[in-house]
C-alpha cells in the first residue's frame, strides 16, 4: 500500500467538498488513467473528468505510467476559467 496526500484546486475542490485528502493505493506504479479514475470516482469529480490535471510533488503527470512513493502530493487541477 502507498499513500499519497491529494491536493484539491478550485472546482474540484467545490465538488469533492474538501481541501486535502489521503488515497491509499495497492501498489506504488500505476497508469495515469487508473490514478485519475480512482481520484474521480472516489471524490466525486466526474463532472470535470475529462479536463483534470494531475501534478505529482508539482510537476504535471503525462499519460503512461506514474511511479507514486509514500507520501507524495497529487495535486487534481481541474481547467481554469474566467475574465
Amino acid at each position: 500500500m502507498v499513500k499519497v496526500k491529494l491536493l484539491f484546486f478550485a472546482k474540484a475542490r467545490e465538488l469533492s467538498g474538501k481541501k486535502e485528502a489521503l488515497l491509499d493505493l495497492p501498489q506504488s506504479s500505476t497508469s495515469y488513467k487508473e490514478l485519475l479514475e480512482v481520484i474521480v470516482k472516489e471524490h466525486s469529480l466526474d463532472l470535470i473528468k475529462a479536463n483534470v490535471i494531475l501534478a505529482q510533488n508539482e510537476e504535471y503527470i503525462e499519460t503512461g505510467e506514474v511511479e507514486l512513493k509514500e507520501g507524495d502530493e497529487i495535486a487534481v487541477i481541474p481547467p481554469l476559467s474566467g475574465g
